[in-house]
Parts: C-alpha cells; sequence; structure tokens
C-alpha cells in the first residue's frame, strides 16, 4: 500500500514531462509558422507599398491631364448647367 502513492508522483510527473514535451513541440511548430507567416507579409506589404504609389503616380498624372479642363468642368457641375442637360435628356427621351 505505501508504494501506490511512489508510483502515482512518478506517473504524475511522467504525464508533466510528456505534457511539456508535447507544449515544446507546439510552440516549436507555432514559432516557425509565424516567422514564415511574417516573412510573406512583409513581402505582402511591400507590394502593397508599390501597388500604392503606382496609383499615386497615375492619380498625378490624371490630374496633371485634367488640367485644362478644370474650368470647364466647374461649369458643367454648377447645378443650373446641370438642370439644363437633364432637360434636354428629358426631352431627347419623349422624342423617341
Amino acid at each position: 500500500m505505501s508504494w501506490i502513492g511512489v508510483w502515482l508522483l512518478v506517473i504524475g510527473v511522467a504525464a508533466i514531462v510528456v505534457e511539456g514535451a508535447v507544449a515544446a513541440l507546439w510552440s516549436v511548430r507555432i514559432a516557425r509558422r509565424s516567422r514564415e507567416i511574417s516573412v510573406r507579409l512583409a513581402s505582402e506589404q511591400a507590394q502593397l507599398r508599390a501597388d500604392v504609389e503606382r496609383l499615386r503616380t497615375a492619380l498625378a498624372e490624371t490630374q496633371a491631364l485634367w488640367q485644362p479642363y478644370r474650368r470647364l468642368l466647374s461649369i458643367l457641375r454648377h447645378p443650373l448647367a446641370i438642370a439644363l442637360l437633364q432637360s434636354y435628356a428629358r426631352r431627347r427621351a419623349v422624342v423617341r
């Protein structure tokens, strides 16, 4: 009867050691996976930054191309001009 306590202690310690080994293996896997993900994320961020820079360049180019038409666009955005164009569109729809 006195040896039951000793064997329970040995089994408990063995179970703790096995659980520690399994936890260590999982930790190593998670660390490796997180490094892979961080490398992939860094490359995706670099690609995203390059895409944003290309978009900014294209936007600046578009603004430069539309510069001569800025006054015309401001006139066309006036509420009276919009109403006039809608009136013409309604008349054209009735004629058809």
